[in-house]
């Protein structure tokens, strides 16, 4: 055991902390109580169950009855504000008393605003919350759970505080026995609870709360416990002050967000002491959440608590030196309740290096160190400036490994490397670093990290660089392309990595599109009504016309698809994903976006995918105008003809040429239309007219077209035989076809509501009884649309399954 009496001790109490655990807490307070309120509006018979059933429950203390609300009401707050008070003022906590007196006054205040603000907005919340002892006033929510929460909540923790803890058990009972007794509502009391809650956890991160972490006397017994007799003990007054006095900044491995200490044992070894307390690591933490929410198919660390932290942080150390690579020895781990410790030997420190004299020979170095790790599967997670560290000798080594992990995929990999290779780029120039990389790690690791070059990729610090350009990532994309070119090999297609960019952002609203339109247009009702009166013969063959319609796409699509490529159920299986699609994209959008997917999937690069794509709807088009054109010469019908808005092709293109040549006369975006889209645009029609220029293969797929749109009409001829009414089937195919064209013009998912409209306007036009006309579309769109939706959704989960999509 250490002589206390010789022991050196310099340390300073911690200070109080601003928790951002408080701030999270109080924001799902808050969401709660929305939640709570929307269901008092929408789901009244799910709180008015709920409250049934308590009123039930209580009939067994209904000798309580007697008593006054007021009464219980105040017994319980006098209670708990004098207990927790007088504990409070024992411990000498002056502004924890202080602050929880003025977060009980404002919670008071908070639910005299808030019972005025739902009481003038919205008389519906205010009617689903109100109760036997609440009013449509200022006194709506009932006060004492909103101060009692914030008061308690202030005064807390509750489990340092035994007050603290019975306080809530009492202010949990009260409100469980106003509710049995009919005297307060279940929502309004929820509100309340959730709004002091919120309110207490705002004023405690403003005021912030005392650590609780280790230090002292206390970190020195946590040392002895793992085998360290200190004989001093020194603490850096700034954070990672040992490596910032060399005026320069280094990610130097020690705990991020920690304290740092400098120790000497009594047998002279000398040691660095990080200590992460738990109420400083939620910020990490809530980082590491932002991670996990912000990317999309990587893998990302995600420490609950500052023990998970620092063990893991121990073992990357160790791993590294298992894998033969220099890095900071770690001694040992010490853990605590409220604090964790990591110890490293000081004599294996690392030192800043010199961003401004970094050569070509530094970038293979750094390279190499990087693959090592990469090969054992380690792998780093963010490499920036900081991260670039020298050992005494001289060598280059990657600091700050408390981000990393063991066991990694592919992606992870393939972003260390892009990090690096972007941060590198920066710093000695883009040719410099390729050719560094090239001989490293090789052009084929290049190619394959290419679709990982995007701005999500690269830390915040690499791209606060001065040297930092925002076309050096175009530029490093460019440069790879061409060696991509110049072997003969392929660009694997772009990765998405980040969850939330502008193509997420519309997909998102598509989809809300989606399901208010399928909500608002649903009517259940009519549809089995529908199904409840047709033939049930007929209906099945529209359903078999259905399948003969994916049928036909399928060859559409199959026969303009190569060989080698071409895989006959997974063709089928996407055309059964597009009905999947349909459902948050206008008709026609999504089975051709579903198409695009398959085919890059398929092998194809982007622009030969989008030809074929584009193709595919070519045919889909020119057969559909092709059975327009010959039922209309060869019948004479020209149903609706006059509701073709003639001058609207001729408006939309001259507005488009208007633009178009307005563009062209400003020099700029000349200059932006000449070198990047024309090239683009040429490239793309010329793999166009490659696939088009195959008779053999166009007939075949003009044929699926043809098919396609033969035994959709057919389909709705079949709806209306369902239901007795006999038509010519030409008739019914180009009546349907040009109402199914001008209802899907309608710019909601699959046409919904504008195709169900056109369909029954024009059959009643041609003499159809509107009842019948009716039935027959909802019996048509359930089989080409609702039934695809499920269908589609299995469809698109093979797809995934087998890589297609």
């Amino acid at each position: 055991m250490t002589d206390r009496t010789d022991m050196h001790i310099d340390d300073v109490a911690p200070k109080r902390t601003h928790d951002f655990g408080d701030l999270t807490r109080a924001a799902l307070s808050l969401v709660g109580a929305v939640i709570v309120m929307v269901f008092a509006v929408y789901m009244g018979g799910i709180t008015s169950g709920v409250e049934s059933d308590v009123h039930t429950a209580a009939q067994a203390i209904n000798w309580l009855a007697d008593i006054p609300s007021s009464v219980l009401q105040q017994l319980a707050t006098v209670i708990i504000v004098v207990t927790v008070l007088i504990q409070l003022m024992l411990a000498r906590e002056w502004l924890v008393t202080l602050t929880a007196i003025t977060g009980m006054l404002a919670g008071y205040l908070a639910a005299w605003g808030l019972s005025i603000l739902i009481c003038t907005t919205n008389r519906m919340l205010a009617i689903s919350v109100v109760s036997a002892t609440t009013l449509l006033d200022s006194g709506l929510l009932p006060g004492i759970y909103t101060a009692m929460a914030a008061f308690l909540t202030t005064a807390g923790p509750r489990r340092i505080r035994s007050s603290v803890k019975w306080g809530w058990n009492i202010l949990y009972a009260t409100a469980a026995l106003m509710v049995m007794l009919s005297w307060h509502s279940v929502s309004g009391v929820l509100v309340a609870f959730f709004a002091g809650r919120a309110l207490g956890m705002i004023i405690r991160f403003a005021v912030g709360t005392r650590s609780t972490g280790i230090w002292g006397e206390e970190l020195v017994n946590a040392l002895q416990d793992i085998g360290l007799d200190v004989a001093t003990l020194t603490r850096n007054q700034e954070l990672h002050a040992r490596v910032r006095s060399l005026n320069a900044s280094l990610d130097d491995d020690l705990v991020e967000g920690s304290r740092i200490y400098d120790m000497r044992t009594t047998s002279g070894k000398r040691y660095v002491v990080s200590v992460l307390d738990a109420q400083t690591h939620t910020a990490g933490y809530l980082k590491q959440l932002w991670d996990w929410l912000r990317f999309t198919g990587i893998a990302t660390r995600r420490d609950r608590n500052v023990c998970d932290t620092v063990q893991h942080h121990f073992a990357m150390l160790l791993a590294l030196s298992a894998a033969g690579l220099p890095a900071m020895a770690p001694y040992g781990v010490a853990d605590t309740e409220e604090s964790a410790v990591l110890v490293l030997d000081a004599h294996t420190g690392e030192r800043p290096t010199n961003l401004n004299i970094l050569t070509r020979d530094d970038a293979v170095e750094y390279m190499r160190f990087l693959d090592v790790a990469n090969r054992r599967g380690y792998t780093h997670r963010r490499i920036t400036p900081d991260t670039l560290a020298r050992l005494d000798g001289g060598i280059p080594v990657i600091a700050g490994w408390h981000n990393g992990d063991s066991g990694s995929s592919g992606a992870n990999i393939a972003l260390d490397k892009v990090q690096l290779l972007a941060l590198l780029a920066a710093l000695i120039g883009v040719d410099d670093a390729l050719s560094a990389a090239r001989e490293v790690w090789g052009e084929q690791t290049l190619l394959q990290i290419a679709p990982f070059l995007q701005k999500v990729a690269i830390p915040s610090p690499t791209r606060a660089l001065d040297s930092w350009d925002k076309q050096l990532l175009k530029t490093l994309q460019t440069s790879i392309t061409a060696m991509a070119d110049d072997e003969q090999n392929d660009v694997p297609e772009s990765v998405t990595l980040a969850r939330f960019s502008w193509r997420s952002m519309l997909t998102m609203l598509l989809v809300i599109v989606a399901v208010v339109v399928v909500f608002t247009q649903l009517k259940p009702e009519e549809i089995v009504a529908a199904l409840r009166n047709a033939n049930p013969t007929m209906a099945l063959i529209c359903l078999a016309f259905g399948l003969c319609s994916w049928i036909g796409s399928s060859v559409s699509l199959g026969a303009l698809v190569e060989r080698g490529k071409r895989r006959p159920l997974g063709i089928f299986m996407s055309q059964v994903a597009g009905g999947f699609a349909t459902v948050s994209m206008p008709a026609g959008v999504g089975p051709a976006f579903v198409n695009l997917q398959f085919l890059r999937k398929s092998g194809y690069r982007n622009t030969t995918a989008t030809a074929i794509m584009s193709a595919v709807m070519a045919v889909y088009y020119l057969a559909y105008f092709m059975l327009l054109i010959a039922i209309g010469l060869f019948t004479g019908k020209h149903t609706l003809s006059g509701t073709i808005p003639t001058n609207t092709l001729v408006i939309v293109l001259g507005a488009v040429g208007a633009v178009l040549a307005i563009a062209m006369m400003i020099p700029p975006l000349r200059h932006m239309i000449m070198q990047q889209l024309v090239p683009v645009a040429k490239k793309y029609f010329t793999q166009l007219l490659n696939v088009l220029n195959q008779p053999a293969e166009l007939a075949v797929s003009i044929c699926g077209g043809l098919v396609q749109n033969i035994t959709t009409g057919l389909a709705f001829w079949s709806a209306l035989l369902a239901f007795g009414v006999h038509m010519n089937p030409v008739e019914t195919i180009f009546v349907f076809m040009l109402a199914y064209a001008l209802g899907s013009a309608v710019p909601t998912p699959g046409g919904l509501g504008g195709v169900e409209a056109a369909l029954t306007f024009a059959f009643v036009a041609v003499g159809v009884p509107q009842g019948v006309a009716l039935s027959a579309t909802l019996l048509h769109r359930v089989v080409f649309y609702w039934l695809r939706i499920p269908l589609g959704a299995l469809a698109m989960q093979w797809l995934n399954r087998h890589n297609l999509v």
